[in-house]
């Protein structure tokens, strides 16, 4: 067993499935061999710095994700399928119950990653409040049986449960990462290639290779990584060689970067506009009809993302291929009225440098239709509380549609149902909900779908929601860096591969 002589960090911690060479690879090869060297220390730079004390359970989940610290029992591949992780292997056994058979792996601290910890592990995040988004409306019950296999059920059918373990915030840790408090620590307790070994509060962390990695020693000697929110300075940082990787650079500054350096990928990631359908003004559909008529989201892709964006379509965008072959007119819709002078609150977030942008656009649009427009612009740790708990009367958010279980109806179950644990919209509709519902209950890919597409149909014609455009997320990358993972589901950007 390996020795370690790590402190434990003050904030509870989680990361992420990694899958090295599933997709695009900026700079290189990702073969993820590993290549036995002792290279070099990447720096890199993301772009949120934590908004819940990098809560295991939260939205945090994927920051150190796309660091390569943590698997969960399966992963994404390149077609949104789940892919082999921890788990090498799956078959479903009866309507309820699902058997994973386990890879030989071993955790940081040298303990054998076995059924029984995996079990325990699931465990945990089941029994955390809230519960994590990709366990909403589901009850299930991990079991270990005998030497490799572990076997799960659910309260109710779950066709896509090997899809939901995909999730970032189901990543497996040992026993050591929990304690009786419901603090939950990953120093030395994760299973991926680097291991992180030190936190500076929301400002940076570093991490080691980890030998033992059961897919093969990373090319890296390990991560120097930064939270910088500030997207100029993450370009700056990147341009006068301080970075050698900075994720979401700036539509305003990709021009700065040279060619070589900048890779732009169509990623599942949505811009809306967010109507609160329960309080406010926008309480009346009448009214958010009038909204919804009032913004021209064709001028977004075009104007504020010159270029790296598609104009919005609809919930899911171009990244999701199956989507617009299948998708309906919006179903529902009220009869606009006309607005008279209200006074509403529109709220974004900087982090992401265009979104200030975008919401000054709407702003204009709906002032334009008779709105008087009050606009909130903060930092995301200070506004998602707020946020959730319907303080605005609108809102514009970058959602990854995909990112929480890979599966596109957990997005509409946790953004607009009435039980959703996103639900910025405060939408709570019996149609929406019945159609979320028929969805979830298709096992049947096509079907599945099909129903998909017909619970955004009724999501679009409550006029909760306008779609603005389907991000194409810009990647800094310096000049000696290969092996980048050019993710179009955003939890994974470094990998064995990845070598400077």
């Amino acid at each position: 067993m390996r020795s370690h002589r790590r402190s434990r960090l003050l904030a509870p911690l989680i990361l992420a499935p990694l899958i090295a060479g599933c997709f695009a690879s900026g700079g290189g090869d990702d073969s993820g061999d590993g290549g036995g060297g002792d290279g070099s220390r990447l720096r890199v730079a993301l772009a949120f710095p934590p908004a819940e004390g990098l809560s295991p359970y939260g939205a945090d989940a994927t920051l150190l994700s796309r660091l390569a610290v943590t698997e969960g029992l399966t992963a994404l591949d390149a077609n949104g399928s789940a892919a082999p992780a921890l788990a090498e292997s799956w078959r479903r056994d009866g309507d309820n119950t699902w058997e994973f058979t386990l890879r030989d792996a071993t955790f940081q601290d040298g303990s054998e990653v076995t059924p029984a910890a995996v079990a325990d592990s699931l465990t945990h995040a089941t029994d955390a409040k809230p519960a994590p988004a990709a366990l909403a409306g589901v009850t299930l019950t991990a079991k270990a049986q005998g030497e490799r296999v572990v076997r799960i059920t659910t309260a109710e059918p779950d066709p896509v449960l090997p899809l939901r373990l995909s999730s970032p915030s189901l990543a497996v840790l040992s026993a050591e990462a929990y304690d009786k408090s419901g603090r939950v620590d990953p120093v030395g307790t994760a299973t991926g290639p680097f291991e992180l070994t030190k936190v500076n509060g929301a400002t940076s962390a570093s991490l080691d290779r980890f030998d033992d990695y059961w897919g093969g020693r990373a090319q890296a000697s390990g991560i120097d990584a930064r939270f910088i929110a500030d997207g100029t300075a993450r370009a700056n940082a990147l341009r006068t060689g301080e970075l050698d990787i900075a994720e979401a650079v700036p539509v305003a500054q990709a021009a700065t970067l040279d060619e070589e350096t900048r890779r732009d990928t169509a990623t599942t990631r949505t811009t809306s506009l967010l109507f609160n359908a329960s309080s406010g003004v926008f309480k009346d559909a009448g009214l958010r009809a009038a909204a919804r008529a009032a913004v021209d989201a064709s001028v977004f892709a075009k104007d504020v993302y010159e270029g790296y964006a598609d104009p919005g379509a609809g919930v899911y965008g171009p990244a999701v291929t199956w989507a617009e072959g299948k998708r309906t007119e919006p179903v529902g819709r009220a009869a606009g009225k006309k607005a008279d002078g209200d006074t509403i609150t529109l709220a974004t977030y900087d982090n992401r440098p265009e979104l200030p942008e975008v919401a000054q656009v709407v702003k204009q649009q709906l002032e334009k239709a008779g709105f008087k427009v009050k606009l909130t612009v903060r930092e995301y740790s200070r506004l998602e509380g707020d946020a959730l708990a319907g303080k605005f009367d609108a809102f514009v958010l970058a959602r990854n549609t995909l990112v929480d279980t890979g599966d596109p109806v957990a997005v509409l179950a946790s953004d607009y149902t009435c039980d959703g644990g996103y639900n910025i919209a405060q939408l709570c509709d019996k149609d929406v909900d019945a159609a979320v519902a028929k969805a979830e209950q298709s096992a049947d890919t096509a079907k599945r779908q099909d129903a998909a597409m017909a619970a955004e149909a009724r999501i679009l014609g409550s006029d909760a929601v306008v779609p603005l455009v389907h991000q194409r997320i810009i990647t800094g990358v310096g000049s000696s860096v290969q092996g980048v993972i050019l993710d179009p589901y955003e939890r994974t950007l470094v990998g064995t591969g990845t070598r400077r």
